[in-house]
């Protein structure tokens, strides 16, 4: 039996049967035993690979989108940018990369990322070099 199956069977068995929810949150982010919080899943290394790992385009489109958008808006000042469960950065990096064609929207964006993994956190700092 593995650590994080004892975990599990011990919270089951000391407050009964828990939600989907709840053993997805132990399996995937239990602090010393879970999937993303001990080891990068992404990659050839990893057991995945996400589209902005192929190829650039996809963030850049959100990018210049995301512009579009902000124009329709009328030019605000501010645009919170947030991305759940941002992998390595890789999306985030193309899309500030082809943000910059559009400087004024450039400097109204702020980006923030919904991370769980302090391992993937700390890859996404090195690679926007502490944007978020």
């Amino acid at each position: 039996m593995s650590k994080l199956e004892e975990v599990i069977r011990d919270v089951i068995n000391k407050t009964g049967p828990i939600t989907v929810a709840n053993f997805m949150e132990l399996s995937l982010g239990h602090p010393e035993f879970g999937y993303y919080t001990t080891r990068d899943p992404i990659g050839l290394d990893g057991d995945f690979v996400t589209s902005p790992e192929i190829s650039q385009i996809f963030g850049e489109l959100i990018a210049l989108w995301s512009a579009t958008c902000w124009e329709q808006m009328n030019f605000p000042k501010k645009v919170e940018v947030i991305e759940c469960g941002p992998g390595h950065g890789t999306l985030m990096a193309d899309f500030l990369r082809a943000s910059k064609a559009i400087p004024e929207f450039d400097k109204a964006i702020n980006i923030h990322f919904l991370e769980t993994s302090p391992i993937l956190r700390d890859r996404q700092r090195k690679i926007l070099n502490g944007v978020v």
